[in-house]
């Protein structure tokens, strides 16, 4: 029998592990590496942080529910009276995500951390640029062969009213969140999977830039 804590408001679909920020660390020193030449110890640095356990993480939140059997203590759904309904692509707003302007401001508004777990992020563009110049050390194929700290700290940006239940890409309903956080929520709306709004919460910014060093150095 489920308790009523179970289901209490909560900031997050589950905490996240140490080794996420352990990984970050390692990331971070790697791109300090790289920026003085030492593109050895990047690589060494790239791959080590590459650790299962942040994978293992990942795929609670939004791996298949056969290999992950606890998941429904993550997701944990509810049915909420005079919720939104679920609509056809039909009947959502043509343009679903932010223009460049538009996820500069919620970078600005948010920072660099997932607003639900509070993970590092690392965007698209920095993840790619790395990639290029350290092939053998960051995978990015299927899902499974993807290396598991930029997968994990993937920056997203996120719908709180899902674009799917009518939600638009105004700066009040979009975030930055990490890509677990985002797919594990999917279409449900905050309420539904018990997250309290972020938008209710201090913004709590912290001295993490994405690594976006690495691609802004000369």
């Amino acid at each position: 029998m489920i308790d009523e804590g179970f289901l209490a408001p909560r900031r997050c679909l589950r905490e996240p592990v140490s080794e996420i920020f352990q990984a970050a660390g390692l990331l971070d020193r790697a791109v300090d590496a790289d920026l003085l030449g030492d593109q050895k110890s990047a690589a060494e640095l790239i791959k080590a942080a590459d650790k299962p356990a942040v994978r293992a993480w990942t795929e609670s939140l939004w791996g298949s529910t056969t290999a992950n059997p606890d998941q429904w203590k993550y997701h944990r759904y509810r049915v909420v009276a005079d919720a939104p309904p679920y609509l056809n692509k039909a009947r959502r707003l043509p343009t679903r995500m932010p223009d460049l302007a538009g996820r500069r401001a919620v970078i600005e508004r948010y920072g660099r951390n997932c607003v639900f777990c509070g993970i590092p992020l690392i965007s698209k563009e920095v993840r790619a640029a790395i990639k290029e110049r350290y092939p053998q050390s960051l995978t990015w194929g299927t899902n499974l062969s993807q290396h598991a700290a930029f997968q994990c700290m993937w920056m997203q940006f996120d719908h709180l009213l899902p674009h799917s239940r009518g939600g638009d890409s105004s700066l009040s309903n979009m975030v930055v969140t990490c890509a677990p956080c985002n797919f594990g929520r999917m279409q449900w709306t905050l309420e539904e999977v018990g997250l309290l709004d972020p938008r209710t919460l201090p913004i709590q910014k912290a001295s993490w830039d994405g690594l976006e060093r690495f691609i802004l150095s000369p």
